[in-house]
């Protein structure tokens, strides 16, 4: 699970994640909503390690910058950075080496049937469009079959292929008991298998909702999304 406490960051005099605290439990898809520069790049960067803060964050009970966390934590981020001299099939072999994976070849081939590039193993890193580069970037942090996976706006420049399989592949690691925290502006995109939802906006939570709690009450998520991201437009129009 991904347990967030008292995570504030800032840049500068800039505060780009104000005093966050949620959980992301096991089997439980978690998604950050908001428009662009909420924190929700930055939030996912603090829980993957890459940035430091002021707070406490946990994977599974261990530290996230620990090695025991790093072990359990997948992470795919916004856009793909590939070794530009590294062939597909290689960026694999490296990622099962960092985790001394033992018989990687079968999960490494499956995940590249199921996103088609099982012809393209030993296309260069720099070969390869922004679609296929994302497609990579999944597979690498799929490969170690991780407990806790963070992806930071994972649907854009996919193709529609890729996008079902995608979301399969999320139904079946929240099936496993993964905890899955996942970024998006796009509502729309993962609409039929959220269980929890976190509007950003200034780098804090301005409304938390379950799926057991919108089923319930029949409210309207995307109303609610435009209700609160164009209400503090306005607001610092009005200061300006």
């Amino acid at each position: 699970m991904i347990d967030v406490i008292n995570v504030t960051k800032k840049y500068g005099k800039f505060i780009a994640n104000d005093n966050l605290n949620f959980k992301v439990l096991p089997g439980e898809i978690s998604i950050l909503l908001g428009p662009n520069g909420a924190g929700k790049s930055t939030i996912i960067k603090s829980i993957a390690g890459l940035l430091r803060f002021k707070g406490n964050i946990l994977i599974c009970g261990h530290k996230n910058k620990s090695l025991e966390a790093k072990r359990l934590l997948g992470y795919i981020p916004e856009m793909p950075v590939l070794y530009d001299m590294l062939t597909i099939w290689e960026h694999m072999e490296f990622i099962a080496r960092a985790y001394s994976l033992k018989n990687w070849e079968g999960k490494a081939n499956e995940l590249f049937e199921r996103f088609e590039l099982d012809d393209k193993k030993n296309k260069l890193g720099n070969e390869l469009s922004k679609g296929m580069q994302q497609k990579v970037s999944i597979c690498c942090g799929l490969l170690p079959n991780p407990r806790v996976l963070l992806f930071d706006e994972p649907l854009v420049g996919l193709d529609p292929h890729a996008i079902k399989e995608l979301k399969l592949m999320l139904q079946e690691y929240k099936k496993d008991g993964a905890s899955i925290l996942l970024s998006t502006h796009m509502l729309d995109s993962v609409s039929e298998f959220w269980d929890g939802t976190n509007i950003m906006m200034n780098g804090k939570f301005m409304a938390r909702r379950t799926r057991k709690e919108v089923l319930g009450t029949g409210e309207d998520l995307e109303k609610l999304f435009f209700d609160i991201t164009e209400s503090k437009k306005e607001s610092k129009e009005e200061v300006k």
